[in-house]
């Protein structure tokens, strides 16, 4: 056990002592060899280590990472968090550990492009797509686990390879995954307590690891917008947000080994992750080299300390962002928790009218069936369209306890048509509509709200089918939501769908209330058969329309009396993890460097 509090409560005093230089990790391979061999701790070491959380999450580092390899002989490790286990497949029906089997093939040959030989798996389990860190931290850390297992294997992974810099995510919390939120927060956690012999004790009295502290932390800054060409190397650059030094690596600069830049090799590195749609990518950088931007950094920490900045408290904080601001606090960055909370613009809103006969479920729009407001939904995210390539408006009405919903959409080209019988999933790959509702509009994350998408069109002329995705109870809408109905119509020749669906209040998380409930209404829009999207429309279209309830609309319910309260069921997370015993890669790894599988104790 350590002798300190779960990570959500550092203390103070767990903050990482004197740089420890030339310190080497100790612990027997997995079939009993003696790792303390100059072979082993050479094959170990790492002089810079990546943590992401899923396959995939390096790829726009990958240049970077190759000409350090390149111009200055260092090394570069990744560690991964999960398999990704729980992200879209454009390759096949595959999901769970065996997609996530998949991406492990796929990542390794990707940093291979790079030099990079070495991937740790922590065999966590990666789920729906969310963007709260703590409920990634439940999954990663569930019982009868310790709440600090996934920190543990990483300052082990942090000790036994001993790199001198730690690159991560960005850990704040707008508008990204939580997994990458979660990978952040780990890496800083890690970073400053590998080198403190108090942390995790056992790594180092019974393990025989040596405490190790690395000296440089910087964070992936995707969304920094500096100058572009081969001047942005050069610049001095802040981060608006906490005032961090950010510094950038060109990708427009010759790979001496390649003979192509490493824009090109990073692209060619891309497009290996196949499930993730990246296969689609144009297999040339066509962008001129004087205006390809730097793969940027915000350097959190030298010479084993962090960058201090100064520190611009918010008011009004949601729970999700104050969290975040406590945990920044927690671990004496308080300045990362600057500007963390966005300025939310006022949510839309819309009365939904009772109506004395119920709208047949027909994918058309009967004579008085949806009397109330036309909601316009308007581009959120991808590629800006017209309006005859893609525009949506969705119309509602309430009959007794049912909530019906009809979504228009105009549509140029038709997407990949999935088979309904083991692919109605996922539906974000293909012209769909989602419909999202929290009942009570008070949720922090999308495990407490009910979430559908429904494929206007399936393979082998199938009509449309419906699922539940990101939310209390996923899985076919014909069991995860009973008394749903979803209906629709086709135009031929081809130039959009209408999809109709009846949703029983009854049958959401919780009895809704009627001066609270929050939706939305999206639409996604593909244009190809590689199962991969292009367009994305929303009623609330601001940052992650999909995953964040807090920029969900209210939907007024006039007239209705909800059924009385009920317990709310626990969220269902998918936690099947795919497992590096199962890899041959990953045991071959092991045995070669002594690392234990999955991070874990030898």
């Amino acid at each position: 056990m350590t002798p300190y509090k779960p990570r959500r409560l550092l203390p103070a005093a767990l903050v990482a002592t004197a740089l420890v230089t030339g310190a080497c990790s100790t612990h027997t391979e997995p079939d009993g060899g003696d790792t303390t061999s100059p072979a082993s701790r050479a094959a170990a070491h790492t002089d810079v280590l990546f943590v992401g959380a899923h396959p995939d999450d390096e790829f726009q580092s990958l240049a970077t990472f190759g000409q350090w390899r390149e111009r200055q002989g260092l090394s570069t490790g990744v560690v991964t968090v999960t398999r990704g286990e729980g992200g879209g497949n454009a390759a096949g029906p595959e999901e769970g550990p065996a997609l996530g089997r998949i991406r492990e093939r796929e990542e390794r040959a990707a940093v291979g492009h790079v030099g990079i030989r070495n991937v740790f798996y922590l065999d966590k389990p990666d789920f729906w797509y969310t963007l709260s860190a703590p409920l990634t931290a439940k999954a990663w850390n569930r019982g009868p686990q310790q709440p600090t297992d996934t920190l543990a294997r990483l300052v082990r992974l942090i000790r036994a390879t001993t790199p001198k810099t730690v690159v991560t995510m960005d850990p704040r919390p707008f508008n990204q995954h939580g997994g990458h939120q979660e990978a952040g927060r780990l890496a800083v956690e890690a970073f400053r307590l590998a080198g403190d012999p108090t942390a995790f004790p056992e790594q180092i009295t019974k393990e025989k690891h040596a405490p190790w502290k690395p000296s440089r932390l910087l964070a992936q800054s995707w969304k920094f917008d500096g100058p572009t060409g081969k001047q942005c190397a050069a610049r001095r650059a802040t981060d608006p947000h906490t005032g961090l030094p950010v510094v950038g690596v060109w990708p427009g600069a010759r790979s001496r080994d390649h003979g192509k830049t490493w824009a090109q090799v990073e692209r060619d590195a891309a497009r290996t992750y196949v499930t993730q749609g990246f296969g689609a990518l144009p297999p040339t950088v066509d962008t001129p080299a004087d205006r390809l931007p730097c793969e940027w950094f915000t350097v959190l920490a030298e010479d084993g300390r962090p960058i201090t900045a100064p520190v611009h408290p918010q008011s009004g904080l949601r729970p999700l962002y104050a969290e975040f601001r406590d945990w920044a606090q927690q671990v004496h960055m308080p300045w990362l928790a600057d500007d963390a909370q966005p300025a939310y613009p006022p949510a839309p809103a819309t009365t939904v009218p009772e109506v004395a006969e119920a709208p047949v479920v027909d994918g058309t729009a009967g004579p008085g069936e949806y009397p109330g407001e036309t909601l316009h939904l308007t581009h959120w995210d991808g590629k800006e369209c017209t309006p005859d390539d893609c525009s949506a408006d969705a119309r509602l009405a309430r009959h007794g306890d049912d909530l019906y919903v009809l979504v228009h959409v105009t549509d140029d080209k038709k997407g990949a048509a999935l088979d309904a019988a083991d692919d109605c999933k996922r539906h974000w790959r293909t012209d769909s509509v989602e419909i999202d509702i929290d009942p009570r509009g008070r949720s922090d994350d999308t495990s407490t709200t009910f979430r559908t998408g429904i494929l206007p069109f399936t393979a082998h002329g199938g009509g449309p089918c419906a699922e539940r995705d990101g939310d209390s109870h996923q899985g076919p809408a014909s069991s995860t939501a009973p008394g749903m109905t979803v209906a629709s119509t086709v135009t031929d020749p081809y130039h959009g769908y209408t999809v109709e669906a009846k949703i029983p209040l009854a049958g959401l998380p919780t009895p809704v209330d009627p001066a609270h409930l929050t939706a939305n209404i999206l639409v996604y829009d593909s244009d190809t058969q590689d199962k991969t999207g292009k367009s994305r429309l929303a009623w609330s279209p601001y940052g992650s329309a999909q995953a964040d309830p807090y920029v969900w609309g209210t939907l007024r319910l006039p007239g209705y009396t909800p059924p009385s309260a009920r317990p709310a069921p626990a969220a269902e997370l998918p936690l099947d993890a795919a497992r590096s015993q199962d890899s041959p890669a990953s045991v071959e790894q092991s045995t070669r460097t002594g690392v234990p599988l999955g991070g874990g104790a030898s």
